[in-house]
């Protein structure tokens, strides 16, 4: 097996993910309008932090495109009441921590904004928040407030509707933040980037011989993901492309659904076809960073629908959906290539093959199931092969 590993050291200063505060510490909050302390964006663009100051306490939201989805207490800035204020939660005003759960009942100083930083964790849907290079909180990925679900916070004492310890979380949350920082400080080495790929190129050429033309279909975006060509040889009669890069960073949501995330949360995407390679390649610039983007995961037996209209469905044929199959063998045509044997930050790559079908097909999927989709695409002899 092939394994990639990241550098081992834990560094959080100068990470490319951290953003730093105006370096004035005047913090005014007027009525209905709290001082924004922090604000970061994931690196992905699929959620945002916002720390905000609101002159009685400091609170953190974690936002999806349009809403905050995700929130934890962070601090007391004056005396702490008995219990929680009813009028203040109603009014949408972020609560007042009462005094038997901070550390503080006598409330702190306010955070100053150039001592704060974000960490983004390495799916891109949880964030660490730093004071002074030290642990200040934690929204991680499963954080929801719909679910009365908060993040952690240092200065919290149990488990509260509006943030639970860090202290008591910090074993399992501690190195969840140090692998953040080691990966982040190997996203932004170059010569690491560089090596991965070649590794992934050379378990491609292992697996599927010489490759042709290379794509980089990320658009300077993280992540950072390229597609590589491996023509027709003497063993087959149809191209592979493969994506080289979405195994470098794990998914989103998949440790939240999934009983083993480890075995499922690094993919490539791969697709085996007799078209125009220049043209069936064009479907990965829409799959490529789709669950970092849209805060999801892929695993076998997915299916997505094309976002744009059907007319510009890269694969053709009357579809405008996608299946995902990790094992696309059930479908007509030749033996399927073996891929696995990749490993990367000690978790197995699973290489995902792309099936086109109708939007038809995509729900009847949705309504009973992939099995039922890929016994009936079986019975019309539909090959896994894309021509």
């Amino acid at each position: 097996m092939v394994s990639v590993t990241c550098e081992k050291s834990v560094d959080f200063i100068n990470m490319p993910t951290l953003r730093r505060g105006p370096r004035d510490t005047r913090i005014a909050a007027q009525p209905g309008r709290p001082a924004i302390l922090l604000e970061s964006e994931s690196p992905y663009a699929g959620r945002r932090l916002v720390v905000e100051y609101d002159g009685s306490t400091t609170a953190a939201y974690l936002h999806d495109k349009t809403s905050a989805i995700a929130a934890t207490w962070i601090a007391n800035h004056q005396q702490a009441p008995a219990s929680a204020d009813p009028a203040r939660l109603n009014s949408g005003q972020a609560p007042v921590m009462p005094a038997d759960h901070t550390k503080h009942p006598g409330g702190r100083p306010v955070l100053e904004p150039h001592t704060l930083r974000a960490l983004w964790l390495e799916e891109g849907d949880g964030v660490a928040i730093l004071e002074k290079e030290e642990l200040l909180a934690v929204i991680p990925g499963w954080s929801d407030m719909s679910k009365g679900m908060p993040g952690y916070s240092r200065d919290v004492i149990g488990q509260t509707p509006f943030g639970w310890s860090l202290d008591d979380a910090i074993e399992g949350l501690g190195p969840r933040v140090e692998q953040a920082a080691r990966f982040w400080r190997w996203r932004a080495d170059g010569q690491e980037w560089a090596r991965f790929q070649q590794a992934v190129l050379g378990h491609l050429l292992g697996r599927l011989g010489p490759g042709a033309r290379y794509w980089d279909v990320g658009g300077g975006r993280q992540p950072l993901v390229g597609v590589s060509e491996r023509p027709p040889n003497g063993y087959r009669h149809y191209t592979v492309l493969s994506t080289v890069g979405m195994s470098s960073q794990r998914m989103p949501m998949v440790e939240q659904l999934v009983e083993d995330a480890s075995a499922q949360a690094r993919i490539e995407i791969a697709i085996a076809t007799t078209l125009p390679s220049t043209d069936a390649a064009r479907i990965f610039l829409w799959l490529a960073q789709y669950p970092w983007r849209d805060v999801t995961w892929l695993g076998p037996g997915h299916s997505l629908r094309w976002y744009h209209e059907p007319a510009t469905f890269p694969l053709g044929g009357g579809n405008e959906a996608v299946l995902l199959l990790g094992e696309p063998a059930a479908l007509l045509g030749p033996e399927v290539p073996e891929l696995s044997g990749l490993s990367f930050g000690g978790d197995p790559v699973r290489w995902l093959w792309v099936v086109p079908i109708t939007e038809r097909e995509r729900l009847l999927a949705r309504e009973r199931g992939s099995g039922s989709l890929v016994t009936q695409l079986a019975a019309q002899r539909r090959s896994w092969v894309v021509s």
